[in-house]
C-alpha cells in the first residue's frame, strides 16, 4: 500500500535573512518569508518595525539609497538578487499589484478612475483596446464600487476614502496578479467598508491568488491570515499559524500588542499596563435615553423612513426630562444641515455633560463629521440650535463669540493638515493660549511633559515628527486653554495599536483630571466602546439608535447598528496570559 502526500505549491515569493540599510542603518534585519499561492500571509508590528520596507523590498522598490542584502531572494521562480530595474517593472502589476495605504496619494489627482485603471490594462496588455472600457467598469464592479459607470469618469477627489481604497485595489487586480501586497489597506475606513474589501480580497485568496498583508490592526489581520509575522525593530520575533499566534501568542511584545486593543473588555483600565483609569468626575443625566432609544430603534424597524420621535438627548437638552443631573456643557437640538439640495444632517439632538464622553458612530456620510463643525459653531445649522453652558453657541456672530472659543477645542483626524507647516511645536501649542511670553514657554513645556513629549520637540516641526507625536501636540494644544469640552474627530484612526493605546490613556487620564466632557467621533466600534459612556449611532444624517454604549453594542435594536456591530472584525477566541505589561509594553522611537 503506497500512500501519497500533497504537493505543496512552490512559493510565489521566498526570501531568507533578508536585509535591507539605508546609510549604513539597518532597518530590516534577517527577515525569512514565504508566500505561497492561495495563502494569506500577514506582517504585523508597529511604525518603524520594519512592515512595508519588507513588503516593498519583495517588489524592487526598497526606495532610493537602499541596500538589500539576502542569503535567498526568489520571486516567480527567478533569482531576484540580481535583479535590475527592467526585470522589477515586468514582474509589477503582471505578477504581483500593490495596494497602498493611502489611497488619495497613491491615485494621480489629475486622471479619472477609468483612466488609473486602464492605464494597467493598456501596459500589461491585458485586453484589447476596444474592451478596456468595459473591462474597466467589471473591475469596479468587483471592488464593490456602486455606480462603476459613474465613478469611472470621477477624479480622486470626488470619491470617499472607502471607494477610493477601492479603486486601488481593482488597479491593483486590474492584470489579474498571482500575488497582491496590501499594506494598511482597510486604515481609517469604516468597519462595513473595511468588512467588503476583506471579503474581496478573501475572495481572490479563494481564486489561488496569493495574499501579503501588511496591518496594525490585529482583529483585521485574524479575519482572513493563514500564517503572521510579528516584526519588532526590523526583526521577526515571532511566527506561526494565525490563530495561534492571535489565541495564544508565545513573545511578550504579540502579547502586549494584543492587550492594547480596545474593547468592551478593556473599559475603565489602562490599555497600555490594565492598571484602573482614575475616577472621572461626572454630572450625567439621571434619565438615561435607554427607553427613548429602544421606541426609536423600533419606529425605524416598522417605518424607517418615518421621521424618529423626539430623543432623550434632545429632551435633557431642553431641559424637559425631570431629574435630569446638571445643566449640559453642550446641547444640540434637533440640528439640520444641508448643502445645496443634499441633506446632511437631519434632527440631530444630544446633550453632554461635565466628564462625560459621548461617541459617535457611522459609516463616511453619515454626517458624523458635519455634527462635530455645528458642535464647535465652524457651521452654522439650517435650523436647531447648539447651547454652550446654557447659553447660545449657533447663532450668534463670530466676534462676540470669539471669547467663548478656548472653553470647545477640537482634535482631528491628521493634525498635519491642521498644523501650519512653517511653525515649530512650541509656536502651534502657544498659539491659543493668552499669557505673558515667560509663563507662554513654561505652559508649553507643562503641556509636552503632560502628553508625554520631552522638551526638545518643542523647537521640531511637524513633518519631523511621527503620526502619534503630531496627534499629541494636536491633543496639547487642544488642552492648553483648558477647554470644558473636546470635539475629538477620528483622533486614533491611523495610530498603531499601540500608540492608540497610550493617546486613549492619556485622553481618559487627562479628562479625569480636568473633567473635561467629550464628543468622541470613529469608525471604531472596539474604540468607541472602550472609551465612550453613551453613543448615538448615525445613519444618512439621521440618529437612528442613541443610548448606553453597553446596551447599544451589545443588544443593538436597529438593523443597520446590528450590521455595524457585526462587521467588526474579532480576535479569535482564546485567552492572553496576564502580563507585567509595564515591561512588555511596546515602544515607539523619537518620542513615542
Amino acid at each position: 500500500m503506497t500512500t501519497t502526500t500533497a504537493v505543496q505549491p512552490s512559493p510565489l515569493v521566498a526570501v531568507a535573512d533578508l536585509r535591507v540599510s539605508f546609510k549604513g542603518t539597518e532597518v530590516v534585519r534577517g527577515v525569512s518569508l514565504s508566500v505561497a499561492p492561495g495563502e494569506c500571509v500577514a506582517i504585523v508590528g508597529e511604525s518603524g518595525s520594519g512592515k512595508s520596507v519588507t513588503a516593498r523590498t519583495l517588489l524592487g522598490l526598497a526606495g532610493p539609497g537602499s541596500a538589500v542584502r539576502a542569503s535567498a531572494f526568489t520571486v516567480a521562480g527567478q533569482d531576484a538578487l540580481g535583479f535590475g530595474e527592467r526585470e522589477w517593472r515586468a514582474l509589477r502589476g503582471r505578477f504581483a499589484g500593490l495596494v497602498l495605504q493611502d489611497a488619495l496619494v497613491s491615485l494621480d489627482p489629475l486622471r479619472t478612475v477609468g483612466a488609473e485603471i486602464g492605464e494597467v490594462l493598456a501596459v500589461h496588455d491585458v485586453v484589447p483596446r476596444r474592451w478596456r472600457e468595459s473591462r474597466t467598469l467589471e473591475l469596479l464592479e468587483a471592488a464593490g464600487v456602486p455606480e462603476p459607470e459613474v465613478r469611472v469618469r470621477q477624479r480622486p477627489h470626488e470619491l470617499s476614502g472607502g471607494l477610493r481604497q477601492r479603486v486601488l485595489i481593482a488597479s491593483a487586480i486590474a492584470a489579474e496578479p498571482e500575488l497582491i501586497i496590501a499594506d494598511e489597506p482597510t486604515t481609517a475606513l469604516d468597519v462595513t467598508v473595511q468588512a467588503q474589501i476583506l471579503r474581496l480580497l478573501a475572495e481572490r485568496k479563494a481564486e489561488g491568488t496569493a495574499l501579503l498583508l501588511i496591518s496594525h490592526d490585529l482583529a483585521v489581520v485574524g479575519s482572513i491570515a493563514d500564517r503572521i509575522l510579528v516584526m519588532r525593530d526590523g526583526r521577526v520575533v515571532e511566527e506561526g499559524p494565525a490563530g495561534e499566534v492571535l489565541a495564544a501568542p508565545a513573545h511578550d511584545y504579540t502579547r502586549a500588542l494584543l492587550a492594547a486593543v480596545p474593547s468592551a473588555a478593556s473599559r475603565g483600565t489602562r490599555l497600555t499596563d490594565g492598571t484602573p483609569l482614575p475616577h472621572r468626575p461626572r454630572t450625567l443625566s439621571a434619565a438615561p435615553p435607554s427607553a427613548p432609544s429602544a421606541a426609536r430603534a423600533a419606529a425605524s424597524d416598522a417605518a424607517p423612513a418615518e421621521a424618529p420621535a423626539v430623543s432623550g438627548a434632545a429632551q435633557a437638552a431642553s431641559g424637559a426630562v425631570p431629574g435630569a443631573g446638571g445643566e449640559p456643557v453642550l446641547a444640540a437640538v434637533n440640528l439640520t444641515r444641508s448643502y445645496g439640495s443634499r441633506r446632511v444632517v437631519e434632527d440631530v439632538s444630544f446633550a453632554l455633560h461635565r466628564g462625560e464622553t459621548l461617541g459617535i458612530v457611522g459609516e463616511s456620510g453619515s454626517g458624523k463629521t458635519t455634527v462635530a463643525r455645528l458642535a464647535m459653531a465652524l457651521l452654522e445649522p439650517d435650523h436647531g440650535r447648539v447651547t454652550l453652558h446654557g447659553e447660545p453657541w449657533s447663532g450668534p456672530r463670530e466676534r462676540p463669540r470669539r471669547p467663548r472659543r478656548p472653553t470647545i477645542q477640537l482634535i482631528s483626524q491628521n493634525p498635519l493638515d491642521s498644523f501650519d507647516p512653517r511653525h515649530t511645536t512650541a509656536r502651534l501649542i502657544a498659539e491659543p493660549l493668552r499669557l505673558p511670553r515667560a509663563e507662554r514657554r513654561a505652559r508649553v513645556l507643562d503641556l509636552l511633559a503632560r502628553v508625554g513629549l520631552p522638551p526638545e520637540v518643542a523647537g521640531r516641526h511637524p513633518r519631523e515628527l511621527s503620526g502619534g507625536q503630531r496627534q499629541r501636540i494636536a491633543i496639547a494644544r487642544a488642552l492648553g486653554p483648558r477647554p470644558d469640552v473636546l470635539v475629538c474627530d477620528e483622533p486614533v484612526s491611523a495610530l498603531d495599536v499601540s500608540v492608540q493605546a497610550q493617546v486613549l490613556d492619556l485622553l481618559a487620564e487627562l479628562q479625569a483630571e480636568y473633567g473635561t466632557a467629550m464628543v468622541f467621533i470613529s469608525h471604531d466600534l472596539g474604540v468607541v466602546h472602550h472609551i465612550a459612556d453613551r453613543v448615538l449611532v448615525m445613519k444618512d444624517g439621521r440618529v437612528v439608535e442613541e443610548g448606553q454604549v453597553d446596551e447599544v453594542f451589545t443588544a443593538p435594536r436597529h438593523p443597520y447598528t446590528r450590521d455595524l456591530v457585526a462587521a467588526v472584525p474579532r480576535l479569535p477566541a482564546g485567552e492572553v496570559a496576564d502580563l507585567p505589561l509595564t515591561a512588555a509594553k511596546p515602544q515607539v522611537s523619537a518620542g513615542m
